[in-house]
């Protein structure tokens, strides 16, 4: 089964388009997201066909805060619904099986609270399944900066993304409440909490004065519906602390700022 490898990164609106361009080269990634980017998308797109000596393509798109460049022909990567945060295309690509791929930027905690959060999950999820029974499948891979943890009731209440850290509990298809099912969401990114891999226990660090902290964040996310769980691999994942001999942290794990973003990149591969 042919694999596509994504790349995601919150770039925080700095001008990262060697990185990007030189983060897409060392994993052959097939389809980069980018978030907050500032940078005229010509000089992402240039730097990455000149790094990585293919041609990549920026397709059209509605979206303010979501950038996306591919080395797919445009196409194949076509935009179902976009608003200013939220972008939905489907990837139909050759004797392939077609998906739909949702990248997000949504709203910080600085701008909402908790529970706003939770009401826009339930707004996309709604989004989300309506796109689905428009193209006929559920098989959909959703990525992007949610500003919210895995364990937040946004992500993991029924009536908003309905996201689980467990395979075998997302095979079951839906979750049933009050006789109403609701669709699953796989998210993998639960095992990437804590410092048994390394000092970087997350893909963002906060350090708030307040009595409440987690400090270490995974606001950037990916997530599968079922179908395309068991064509994902955990290993496959990865919170990038490195490109090639530059670091995207400082000795104490947390993100460097001044070489690359507050947020780190997440790279992944699919079967589909």
């Amino acid at each position: 089964m042919p694999i596509t490898k994504f790349l995601f990164w919150n770039i925080n609106r700095r001008p990262l388009a060697g990185l990007v361009a030189e983060l897409a080269e060392i994993h052959r990634v097939d389809v980069v997201i980018l978030a907050e980017c500032d940078t005229d998308p010509a000089i992402i797109l240039d730097a990455l066909n000149r790094t990585t000596g293919t041609d990549f393509r920026i397709p059209v798109s509605f979206c303010e805060r979501i950038v996306t460049f591919t080395r797919f022909s445009t196409e194949f990567l076509r935009p179902e619904f976009e608003n200013e945060r939220v972008s939905i295309r489907r990837l139909v690509l050759p004797d392939r099986l077609p998906v739909l791929l949702a990248a997000v930027h949504l709203l910080s905690k600085r701008s909402w609270s908790g529970e706003s959060q939770g009401f826009e999950c339930v707004e996309l999820a709604d989004r989300i399944e309506i796109e689905e029974k428009k193209a006929g499948h559920s098989r959909t891979i959703l990525v992007g900066d949610f500003n919210m943890n895995p364990f937040e009731s946004g992500l993991v209440s029924s009536i908003g993304l309905n996201s689980v850290m467990s395979r075998q509990v997302a095979s079951r298809g839906t979750r049933t409440v009050q006789g109403r099912e609701y669709p699953f969401f796989y998210n993998p990114m639960w095992s990437h909490f804590g410092d048994a891999r390394s000092a970087t226990a997350g893909s963002y660090f906060y350090d708030a004065s307040q009595h409440v902290s987690y400090y270490w964040n995974i606001f950037d996310q990916v997530m599968l519906r079922p179908e395309l769980a068991d064509r994902f691999h955990p290993s496959q994942l990865s919170i990038v602390r490195a490109i090639g001999r530059l670091s995207l942290v400082r000795p104490n794990g947390r993100p460097d700022k001044q070489k690359g973003s507050d947020h780190l990149p997440l790279v992944f591969e699919v079967e589909f």
